[in-house]
């Protein structure tokens, strides 16, 4: 059983935002948190400096892997926290299509918080996902071991 995703019309239409109203998830599964992601590499350089866009793209790419590793999807996220510079508010549309090519039309919950500055200077975006893991068959498993 996945995540059910409820956008009813007596709730403004999140979706084409790329986020969902309200995200119910089945029990049994693992809940993993994950710490907020940035637009860091592996090797930690900034991608994307000054670019909302770019840096929202590898801080999702960046959740993608890191729920990968913990033996999730990105299907298996419930809920986003993101937080967004000030100075880049105005330009949330970059979140948006962010949201839409990761998620597509389920998009797990999300809440967009405006900050004065993030751990780096030159963060523009942090991602901080919430994901509930269910057991896959073998034909569903990422072939990865579960860190713990």
């Amino acid at each position: 059983m996945s995540k059910q995703v409820i956008n009813p019309p007596e709730l403004f239409d999140s979706v084409q935002f790329g986020f969902s109203q309200i995200v119910v998830s089945p029990p049994g599964g693992r809940l993993v948190h994950m710490s907020g992601q940035v637009a860091w590499d592996e090797r930690r350089a900034i991608v994307g400096r000054g670019d909302l866009r770019a840096q929202v793209m590898q801080s999702l790419r960046n959740v993608e892997t890191g729920l990968r590793l913990a033996g999730g999807t990105l299907a298996d996220i419930v809920a986003l926290r993101i937080y967004i510079k000030y100075s880049h508010m105005g330009e949330s549309g970059a979140v948006r299509e962010g949201l839409q090519h990761f998620f597509g039309a389920e998009p797990p919950c999300a809440t967009w918080i405006g900050v004065p500055g993030l751990a780096n200077e030159e963060f523009l975006v942090e991602i901080e996902p919430i994901a509930v893991v269910h057991e896959r068959s073998a034909g569903q498993a990422s072939g990865l071991p579960v860190v713990s």
